[in-house]
């Protein structure tokens, strides 16, 4: 991976009216990273992929794509290509023909265009479908088939807007495998918007959280799971016990926002609990094949804790002891 980077947001905003869907956005993305864009809906990651495709133009601010300023390009003249949620192929053109779209338009020659689209195909494994008619396709086999009409040109940013969101759990986690294997194949740069947390942290070499139009963490995925920045990134990446000042003081002595994650919380019968142990009362057991989750109810807040399944047997809505260490709770700023 280089370290110059492919694109650069410096202070972009992007306005619609009083809606601010971009707030003074500063990201480096570094050549031949695989980067994701991470946030609930409205919060601004899909108006920052579409600011650097060049189908939005920022309300102020500049983007940078390879040193060179593309504030007001249009998308054709950038050298990036992007994969939409619907895919977006032509249903009466064949695979191949979808495929070798923007090549005829660029004039390359019959055969030569074919041959490059065939050589798309291959990298995301639909060898001889070229003859086939999108409907004639799974999701998944589409979704691979506008992976293949984006790379054809090999461009240097591939911009993939929420690509895997129409596919079922199975095949959306084939396909996270496959999209990280062809990235490493084509050495190109990735910027992946999701909402889906597994997505980004399977993926991502880092991740940018956004909200309300800001990007509010940038780092790797263990970094952003592990130590979130604020209160809204433990809660959204992961589902952490987000605890309150006080609560957090009662604990540890210090009146701070502190994460939790419910995998480094143990829960035990209330019977015999060890010293330091909170009591509380079970008030949810969801079995979730290889874990079990809880959730309990102390005086002053809720915990959830995942702990491998098949451990002690529980009492429904009794009393139950929750440990952890408190070397586990991470310290954060900002409120809620």
């Amino acid at each position: 991976m280089s370290d110059r980077p492919a694109v650069s947001l410096k202070r972009v905003s992007r306005h619609f009216g009083r809606t601010r869907a971009m707030d003074e956005v500063d990201l480096d993305i570094a050549e031949g990273e695989f980067f994701a864009m991470l946030g609930p809906s409205g919060s601004g990651k899909t108006t920052c992929l579409r600011v650097i495709a060049g189908f939005e133009q920022p309300s102020s601010g500049e983007v940078v794509i390879f040193g060179q300023n593309a504030t007001g390009v249009p998308p054709y003249r950038r050298d990036v290509n992007t994969v939409f949620q619907d895919y977006a192929l032509f249903p009466h053109m064949t695979v191949l023909e979808n495929v070798a779209y923007s090549l005829m338009l660029k004039k390359v020659g019959r055969a030569e265009r074919a041959k490059q689209a065939e050589t798309a195909l291959e990298l995301v494994r639909l060898p001889g479908f070229g003859h086939r008619k999108p409907a004639e396709l799974s999701g998944g086999q589409r979704q691979r088939v506008a992976l293949a009409r984006a790379i054809v040109n090999r461009p240097k940013v591939l911009l993939l807007d929420e690509p895997l969101g129409a596919l079922d759990l199975k095949l959306r986690e084939n396909m996270q495998e496959e999209l990280k294997q062809l990235q490493r194949t084509l050495g190109v740069t990735f910027i992946f918007v999701t909402h889906d947390q597994s997505e980004a942290l399977s993926m991502a070499d880092r991740v940018a959280v956004f909200n309300a139009g800001k990007v509010v963490q940038v780092g790797a995925p263990e970094e952003v799971y592990r130590r979130p920045s604020t209160p809204f990134v433990a809660d959204f990446v992961g589902s952490s016990n987000v605890l309150p000042p006080a609560f957090v003081e009662r604990i540890s002595g210090e009146a701070r926002w502190a994460s939790l994650r419910p995998e480094q919380v143990r829960v035990g019968p209330a019977e015999g609990a060890a010293p330091g142990a909170l009591i509380g009362d079970l008030k949810a057991r969801l079995y979730l094949g290889a874990t079990v989750r809880y959730a309990v109810a102390l005086p002053d807040v809720t915990l959830h804790a995942v702990m491998p399944a098949g451990g002690p047997a529980l009492p429904e809505d009794g009393r139950v002891a929750i440990a952890f260490d408190r070397s586990a709770l991470h310290f954060m700023e900002g409120e809620a």
